[in-house]
């Protein structure tokens, strides 16, 4: 059996090479091959590699930070188009406490300190789905850190259906009161996103998840334990 890990896809070379290495770490802990490909931006597609693997079975990591649109639409589209007979699809990463030990991590390593306000930024979605497991991500951060965490996002939906921009959300938790403000980063690699977080005025900016130990750990676990399985052919996103 196969595994091939999808993730969104960047222009920014060391997001497409942070996702390289997650495959490597992931294939050295399973001692299996790990093929990467990408729903967005740049290929191979998901159908590609899928198509190339003819009909071994293969288990599709989706490397998502929350079930929105990508993991939802485009991923179960492009299994159907490769016509692929025998795919598992694993959850996505996120929600997970994994990855709120992750985001804690990057903190302590940015500098963050017990008491400093935290925002947690998250990439942006308009699906509930996803908002609600970002939601349910921020509450494990508040235990984390002990106090609440503000969630924001890099790209806001312009209908208004999200939280606001990260600088609005970190005015804000000036504006009540918030001596040093940390920015937390919800993003798996570097990008445009990234880079927007790094302008938006925090006094510490935490990196993204990227190759964190708790983030291989949990791609890992998500192949080991894979959430359901699609057999044959999948109907595609209407």
């Amino acid at each position: 059996m196969g595994t091939l890990l999808v993730a969104h896809g960047t222009r920014n070379n060391h997001g497409v090479a942070m996702i390289a290495d997650l495959a490597a770490a992931m294939a050295d802990r399973l001692d299996e091959q790990v093929r990467v490909a990408f729903v967005d931006v740049l290929g191979p597609t998901p159908s590609e590699v899928l198509t190339s693997l003819e009909e071994r079975p293969t288990v599709v990591v989706p490397a998502f930070l929350s079930s929105g649109f990508h993991v939802c639409h485009d991923l179960p589209r492009e299994i159907a188009e490769s016509a692929h007979p025998a795919v598992t699809v694993t959850d996505a990463l996120g929600p997970s406490p994994e990855l709120a030990r992750a985001m804690l991590g990057r903190l302590l390593d940015a500098g963050w300190r017990r008491g400093d306000a935290v925002v947690m930024a998250a990439a942006g979605t308009r699906d509930p789905q996803a908002q609600g497991q970002i939601r349910a991500t921020a509450a494990m951060l508040s235990a984390l850190v002990g106090g609440r965490v503000r969630i924001a996002f890099a790209a806001p939906p312009k209908d208004g259906s999200g939280y606001p921009s990260v600088p609005e959300v970190v005015a804000a938790a000036r504006a009540d009161g918030a001596r040093t403000v940390a920015v937390a980063s919800y993003l798996l690699a570097e990008g445009l996103f990234q880079q927007r977080l790094r302008e938006s005025d925090g006094d510490i900016v935490a990196d993204p998840l990227g190759l964190h130990p708790a983030v291989v750990r949990l791609a890992c676990l998500r192949r080991r334990h894979a959430g359901f399985a699609v057999t044959g052919r999948v109907a595609p996103a209407r």
